[in-house]
């Protein structure tokens, strides 16, 4: 911990929508161990919006799309900030802040940015990181005959992604001790969500269920377009409620497909901001969603999500806080996942595991639920 507590903070937020969420735990520790500090978030400028009302920044300082390094280090500069956090690991994350002198950065340090960390942190020492399995690796787990352990993270309590960013922030004093992902809507957007799905004209009490079918990273996090269908017709049928299709731009053909699949459904995918994207999220009951950003936003705003997960780990990337019995995790039976490929090299065997009428029963148990 540096000698005097930091007065002005930087922070270097991560690039992803998940990993930013999942960076608030840390953020809200540093809040705590650092009440009179002023904590100002450099993150790009397309993860600008959820940190409105953030309790833990005061400032946040958008980094757009082109922008150069040494334009960055100039806006630094001028905050005369006595420490900088680096959150994320590529080895260009320092350079803003080493390039503005800001005393000290503190980041992990791996060999090939060691130069620019004047304070460089070691790993967790039970810190597990995603491996992506190889096409032989894949192939031979299918064919040994013997049950391979679904998953290597299940042996760590601290493999989730949160403790990563809980790690570096106790090098500022924080706590490292979890606390669930949070982000926070205004009480104007508060009182929207509760209205109902903003800007969509409904009944009194219509209860609104989301679906979130894409996922950025890859076809292989993407549970089957056709299982998302049958799945949101069988919740309809057992409670009335009305579907809340979202997704990206890139979305757009996807959620309109599936949308028209279902009677009553509205389709918002490309056409919201992300903040207008958690009024939506918050107004609904349950989030059915693969593992990506916005099932990330939808726990930290309070929402249940039901979620299939084949290519990746909960264990590591789940959301909310690792155990939250809100949130339905469901996982498929294939003994090569988790693999962290963007696409299946073979049969798709563990999102093809996972069934409709398993997934439907979980959304409907959190529909139902008082």
């Amino acid at each position: 911990m540096t000698a005097a507590p930091p007065s002005r903070l930087l922070v270097r937020g991560v690039n992803w929508l998940g990993d930013a969420v999942m960076t608030t735990p840390a953020l809200l520790r540093l809040r705590a161990a650092l009440p009179a500090a002023h904590v100002t978030l450099l993150t790009p400028a397309k993860l600008r919006d959820p940190w409105t009302a953030f309790p833990a920044v005061d400032e946040v300082i958008p980094v757009a799309v082109g922008e150069g390094v040494f334009a960055v280090a100039r806006r630094l500069r001028a905050g005369r900030f006595a420490a900088a956090l680096i959150l994320p690991n590529p080895p260009r994350s320092p350079l803003g802040a080493w390039l503005a002198r800001t005393p000290p950065p503190l980041g992990l340090a791996p060999p090939w940015r060691t130069w620019m960390l004047t304070q460089p942190l070691p790993p967790r020492h039970d810190e597990l990181r995603m491996t992506k399995r190889s096409v032989g690796e894949i192939h031979a787990a299918l064919a040994s005959p013997s049950p391979i352990p679904h998953s290597p993270f299940t042996r760590s309590l601290a493999a989730h992604h949160i403790h990563h960013y809980l790690h570096l922030a106790a090098a500022l004093g924080a706590d490292p001790a979890p606390v669930a992902p949070l982000l926070v809507l205004t009480p104007e957007e508060q009182a929207q969500a509760r209205a109902g799905l903003p800007g969509v004209a409904s009944a009194a009490g219509t209860l609104w269920a989301g679906l979130n079918p894409g996922a950025e990273y890859g076809p292989a996090k993407r549970w089957p377009a056709e299982r998302f269908i049958a799945a949101a017709q069988e919740v309809s049928r057992k409670t009335g409620c009305r579907w809340a299709v979202f997704g990206g731009a890139r979305d757009a053909w996807l959620a309109a497909g599936i949308a028209a699949e279902l009677p009553g459904a509205v389709n918002l995918a490309g056409r919201t901001t992300l903040r207008q994207l958690m009024v939506a999220l918050a107004a609904c009951r349950v989030l059915l969603t693969n593992d990506t950003g916005p099932m990330h936003l939808a726990a930290a705003l309070g929402v249940p999500v039901v979620v299939p997960f084949g290519s990746t780990s909960p264990e590591l990337t789940g959301p909310g806080l690792p155990g939250d019995a809100r949130h339905a995790l469901i996982r498929g039976e294939a003994p090569c996942a988790p693999c962290f490929l963007r696409q299946c090299p073979v049969d798709f065997r563990c999102m093809k595991s996972i069934t409709p009428e398993r997934v439907a029963a979980e959304v409907v148990a959190r529909l139902t639920r008082g």
